[in-house]
């Protein structure tokens, strides 16, 4: 199979040769697994149009191109930057060596008319200059993915504020309606464009979920989130109705799976296996749902040895693999902590016991 022909054979709810699988990075951890496997380059895939060689290297069965506002979270190396939106970002190092970027400051924590916020032009058609790349060179043989987290209620809060949105989900809601439907078109225009130009997966996210619950209620994600996820669904689904659709949430959501299938969700990203039991999404909801990710990355994969890290991926193949609907991947980004060794465990566990039919261990 090709890898393209692997990956949506599992969407599809059907066993290919082998569960197909990803990872994905932050960029240093990126680089030092590139350094291991010998390649000397400063190409690197995270948040990225164009992608980086590791994806290929290690035989990722798609490649992402991103846009929209995730990609600004290591957009620039200087100490403190502004990206397009007008938030105001910060290097911080962390006691592991690493480094990553803070929000400092939400330019919109005072807006009180939506419509007085400038959205960036996304049907500038420069900004798809990475997809079209991957797609023309890459799409005859791996599944393209178009990449749009943090798309709608992450969004509004790095603008915002965290405890401003929050309040304004309760105390303002005529507000919060016109601002998510302002910010809801930078989306509207850059799905439909990666749609257009033949991706074969949507990837959007917000996330609602921290470690063992929802951080708003489920009724307040109806009523906010529920009906404009539908309707992007739908007008994505109207422009090709094979394109899929992945969704991206940390923690436990399990009280609004059921409302993401209803609106025609496809694929869910990441099922931290902390947060929320892999086994029992797919034993609930994997007749309508793929599950990507599923490996744990807040112990194991860090602090494990490659022997736990084997355990952990044959135990999320043999109880969530079973009938296709399974993409396996580390249920978030691979941090530089994270020794070589239990990464290459990862990839060698999941070629060699991800083949189907799926052997008991």
């Amino acid at each position: 199979m090709t890898h393209k022909e692997r990956l949506l054979t599992a969407i599809h709810h059907e066993e290919p040769d082998r569960v197909p699988l990803c990872a994905w990075y932050t960029p240093e951890a990126e680089q030092t697994m590139l350094r291991h496997m010998g390649v000397d380059s400063e190409q690197t895939e995270t948040y990225k149009a164009a992608g980086g060689p590791l994806p290929i290297l290690m035989e990722h069965d798609f490649l992402i191109s991103w846009v929209g506002p995730c990609t600004s979270f290591y957009s620039d190396p200087s100490e403190e930057y502004t990206d397009e939106w007008g938030i105001r970002w910060r290097w911080f190092k962390n006691a592991a060596g690493g480094s990553y970027t803070e929000m400092v400051r939400h330019p919109l924590a005072d807006l009180k008319d939506p419509s007085e916020y400038t959205l960036p032009d996304f049907s500038r058609a420069d900004r798809y200059d990475g997809t079209r790349q991957l797609i023309a060179q890459y799409g005859g043989e791996y599944g393209i993915m178009g990449g749009a987290a943090c798309t709608l209620f992450e969004l509004a809060w790095y603008l915002r504020g965290m405890q401003q949105v929050l309040m304004d989900l309760v105390h303002e809601k005529d507000f919060m309606n016109a601002y998510l439907d302002h910010l809801m078109r930078w989306i509207q225009v850059a799905g439909s464009k990666l749609v257009e130009l033949g991706v074969d997966i949507i990837w959007i996210g917000d996330d609602f979920g921290i470690q063992d619950r929802m951080l708003m209620s489920p009724q307040l994600f109806r009523e906010f989130f529920k009906p404009r996820y539908a309707k992007l669904f739908s007008e994505w689904k109207y422009l090709n109705p094979e394109v899929k659709i992945a969704f991206h949430s940390d923690g436990n959501i399990y009280p609004i799976i059921g409302d993401l299938i209803e609106v025609g969700l496809d694929i869910l990203n990441p099922v931290q296996p902390k947060a929320m039991d892999p086994a029992r999404v797919k034993r609930d909801f994997g007749k309508h749902l793929t599950l990507w990710g599923t490996v744990d990355i807040q112990e194991v994969l860090p602090f494990g040895t490659p022997e736990d890290v084997a355990n952990e991926v044959k135990l999320r193949l043999q109880t969530a693999g079973r009938g296709g609907g399974l993409i396996i991947a580390p249920a978030h980004n691979v941090q530089p902590e994270v020794p070589i060794r239990n990464i290459l465990a990862f990839y060698e566990t999941a070629k060699k016991w991800g083949r189907y039919p799926l052997q008991n261990h």
